[in-house]
């Protein structure tokens, strides 16, 4: 299998996840240290001191959630394109997977059995997904620390929807006939899914055992076998795409 990694885009998106933590520190440093001279202030720097804190506080909010998100999605481990990738360990050498190219499809995978969407969750802790609608299996403290580490789950079918309409976009400008199947894949080994019904398969690890997304890949097969995209038609989809 060849990879193809965006690590410009990984390695900007880390870094200024890295400066907005160190912003956030400062913004908070920054109005504690507003706050006590309130104590010791004038009334000439009074409003001033309101409006200053008045600011600090929405700045630092946003700052601390954004730094939040994109700790969560550039910096956390495991890293999901190396997830991906040992999952995948043994596929066909015809195969091409593409990660950070296509967003919202942040992982693409060409394969003679057909073209994947691969959307990835990195929560921990156990969820349930009945007629394609997800719900997470916690106790309220758990709720609440979610809430305040920004780490909700949010809506995996929604975001695989979005991921497979862009990536058929951008395919069927190349190949019209080719159908794109989504995975919804769990990078995290705690993570533990409850499928009770799901149009979408879903990943993740179980106990000791490895990844099942090769697997999972195997059960689609074309019906001519023939691979989805010819070695010219990835030749032209690459160059269309990856040079943006």
């Amino acid at each position: 299998m060849r990879i193809e990694t965006n690590e410009k885009l990984v390695r900007r998106n880390r870094q200024i996840a890295q400066y907005l933590f160190f912003v956030t520190f400062a913004v908070l440093i920054g109005g504690l240290f507003i706050i006590n001279q309130q104590t010791a202030s004038t009334e000439d720097t009074f409003s001033f001191i309101v409006i200053a804190q008045a600011l600090l506080l929405p700045v630092a909010f946003i700052s601390t959630i954004i730094s939040v998100r994109m700790t969560n999605q550039w910096v956390r481990v495991p890293r999901p394109e190396n997830v991906i990738r040992e999952g995948l360990k043994g596929i066909s050498t015809r195969s091409v997977l593409y990660n950070y190219y296509h967003n919202p499809a942040r992982h693409l995978l060409v394969t003679p059995q057909g073209v994947f969407v691969i959307i990835t969750r990195y929560h921990d802790g156990k969820f349930i997904v009945e007629d394609d609608k997800w719900r997470a299996n916690r106790t309220l403290l758990l709720r609440i620390v979610n809430l305040l580490r920004f780490d909700g789950l949010g809506n995996p079918m929604a975001d695989v929807q979005r991921a497979v309409a862009h990536a058929q976009k951008l395919i069927h400008a190349i190949e019209p006939n080719v159908e794109i199947h989504p995975i919804i894949v769990f990078t995290d080994p705690r993570a533990s899914v409850e499928v009770i019904s799901s149009s979408v398969p879903v990943v993740y690890y179980n106990g000791k055992k490895t990844i099942p997304l090769k697997e999972t890949i195997k059960d689609y097969s074309t019906a001519d076998k023939r691979d989805p995209l010819t070695p010219d038609q990835i030749a032209e989809f690459e160059a269309v795409t990856l040079s943006r």
